[in-house]
């Protein structure tokens, strides 16, 4: 079930962990092509557009993994590279922030369970790609 964006803050904004090869591969565009510059397009949209419908301050963080890998951080929008699994590591992001309210963009069912379990909330890639 997805929820209505969490909690209130309870130490800092809204971490929101964007499922990089998720949300990118949710849409038939030809991403395929090109990972890293589908990526890219992914982090530009979400350094202008935010999240959608979300009012106050957001900390986004892409994480991306294989041939995306190599796509830099830009204001508003801070990418961490998977070493191995993205899965992996957004649980780590999301364990690792339990002090505060964490939204995780991802269509897969078990990284959504995964992340549930640790009291984020979670949300499709439509909440970020319209």
């Amino acid at each position: 079930m997805d929820a209505p964006y969490g909690p209130p803050e309870t130490d800092g904004p809204l971490l929101v962990i964007v499922d990089g090869a998720n949300v990118v591969g949710s849409r038939p565009d030809g991403w395929w092509r090109d990972r890293r510059g589908a990526a890219e397009r992914l982090r530009d949209r979400l350094a202008a557009e935010g999240l959608p419908g979300r009012a106050g301050p957001v900390e986004i963080v892409l994480v991306l993994e294989g041939a995306a890998r190599g796509v830099p951080s830009v204001p508003g929008v801070r990418v961490e590279e998977a070493p191995g699994s993205g899965d992996d590591r957004i649980v780590e992001l999301a364990a690792g922030n339990t002090h505060r309210a964490r939204l995780v963009v991802t269509a897969d069912r078990e990284l959504r369970r995964r992340v549930t379990d640790l009291g984020a909330d979670v949300t499709g890639p439509c909440a970020v790609l319209g």
